[in-house]
């Protein structure tokens, strides 16, 4: 199937589109996908980056003549040309695609009942505006944005659970757990995106010179003050700096702090538990910031505020750095590629009978309650007994809140719940599967299609099974959903990346 992405970077947009696009494409391609790239040549592009990872980029009908923004939400100026126009580029150039993916402010729902008029295609449109979108899937990865805040009838992932992260975050994740902060050689990782038009970092940096930190500051050329940061880092003894770094995950795992804009390395230095001081450079940013502030996950400081605020805003983020690092693991465990594509490829099947997990909240507590009680679900259970009422309560609650280990309620089509399946965690990329289906929907292949999904969505860990020897048919569900028997009670899933 032929998938095209519409996204754009330039030096007012930024690079952060095109990043998390890159994301999705790459595990796309490596399902079979065909993916292309539709993007506008504008000043500071990334067309020769997204080229050099192995993907065509079809380069749209450049503006007459550069059109300055008028203010950073001036998102009809990062186009250059009216909605209207530019799907009409878009389709003298691409005619032919399953499934077009918009990520961009200033394309909406008047593009996309364009060129689905056209092409009859699936439409995915990833924002974070709450803004109309003619789409059958929308992806918003606000922390805290809630599906209801779209007013639309197209399926809605919305929270950084679906954060469009690069793998390599959940792999690390799993030495995240056990980190600890040095109080000697503290590292700070300063980044604040591929543009910073304001130069906060070069602000953040002349605070930082010759202090007891060790600096690492990311800016590539593509920035205007490229030469302004890079000449500083080089005066400066504890200052290290880097154009690209290829694996993020690598570096945000060796830091102890972070210094940055509340974008989508907003996530990246969550699912890894980095605590972070945020500087808003942009109006979009401003509920990322507010969100991250109300889960203790940062603090933030403004622009105007770097030379008074930044160093004591540091010391506050030490002093308090193991509850930051814990609020930080809760907001995003880096498996929102997997769970997005999940989705895509269900959209595309068609299938009415795929089913779909979420997180279990408290307010699943009963029902959980009342399929646990279930004399089918007791039979074969490792404790036969049947909790009571108050013993199940602080089971759950206190399983709710472990962040090293997966509670979820099996949704079918209809988005009933249907069913729960866990992966508690038992050492370092190794996991313990826990699954029961409520007994009406037996017969239905969903806990096949369950295991199937938990497996996709966690592809980067062992997944253990224990299953009692006289349990002949839960035996022949996991053998079914490629499981490894290793003795008479015991099956695995081996990581499979």
């Amino acid at each position: 199937m032929n998938i095209a992405i519409r996204a754009d970077a330039s030096q007012n947009i930024g690079s952060g589109h095109i990043m998390r696009c890159l994301v999705l494409a790459e595990q796309l391609k490596s399902r079979g996908f065909y993916v292309q790239f539709a993007c506008l040549p504008l000043k500071g592009n990334m067309i020769p980056f997204i080229e050099a990872k192995g993907f065509k980029v079809v380069s749209l009908t450049p503006p007459a003549e550069d059109v300055t923004p008028t203010h950073d939400a001036d998102y009809l100026g990062w186009l250059q040309r009216s909605e209207s126009e530019d799907a009409n580029d878009f389709l003298n150039h691409i005619n032919h695609a399953s499934l077009v993916i918009t990520d961009h402010y200033a394309i909406g729902k008047v593009w996309q009942e364009i060129v689905n008029g056209k092409l009859n295609c699936k439409l995915f449109a990833i924002d974070d505006l709450c803004r109309a979108h003619a789409a059958d899937l929308i992806l918003d990865q606000t922390l805290g944005r809630l599906a209801s805040e779209y007013n639309t009838e197209a399926r809605v992932l919305a929270g950084s659970q679906f954060a469009l992260l690069n793998p390599r975050f959940a792999r690390l994740r799993e030495r995240a757990f056990d980190k600890q902060l040095s109080c000697e050689n503290v590292s700070v990782l300063v980044s604040m995106g591929g543009i910073d038009k304001p130069n906060a970092t070069l602000h953040t940096l002349k605070q930082l010179k010759d202090t007891v930190f060790n600096v690492t500051v990311l800016l590539g050329r593509k920035a205007p003050h490229y030469e302004d940061v890079k000449r500083f880092s080089d005066s400066c003894n504890n200052v290290t700096h880097h154009e690209f770094y290829e694996d993020m995950a690598s570096l945000m795992l060796q830091s102890d702090l972070a210094i940055g804009a509340p974008g989508t390395t907003s996530w990246e230095r969550a699912c890894l538990g980095l605590p972070s001081i945020i500087v808003p450079l942009a109006a979009n940013q401003s509920d990322i910031s507010n969100q991250l502030i109300e889960y203790r996950a940062a603090i933030r400081v403004q622009l105007d505020d770097i030379e008074c605020s930044l160093m004591p805003s540091l010391q506050q983020l030490l002093s308090g750095w193991y509850d930051y690092f814990q609020a930080n693991l809760s907001i995003c465990d880096g498996l929102g590629v997997y769970r997005v594509i999940a989705e895509i490829e269900s959209l595309l099947a068609n299938d009415q009978r795929t089913v779909s997990l979420r997180r279990a909240t408290e307010e699943d507590i009963a029902q959980v309650y009342e399929w646990q009680c279930h004399p089918n679900t007791r039979k074969y259970a490792l404790n036969p007994d049947v909790p009571t009422w108050e013993q199940h309560v602080d089971w759950m609650k206190n399983k709710l809140k472990q962040k090293e280990d997966y509670f979820y309620l099996i949704l079918n089509a209809s988005g009933d719940r249907v069913g729960v399946i866990r992966l508690d965690r038992k050492n370092q990329h190794d996991y313990l599967v826990s699954i029961f289906i409520h007994p009406e929907h037996y017969g239905q292949g969903i806990g096949l299609q369950a295991l199937n999904l938990v497996g996709r969505v966690h592809p980067h860990v062992n997944i253990y099974a224990t299953v009692l020897a006289d349990n002949i048919a839960s035996k022949k569900l996991f053998e079914k959903a490629g499981y490894i028997q290793l003795n008479s009670e015991a099956f695995i899933r081996p990581l499979t990346e």
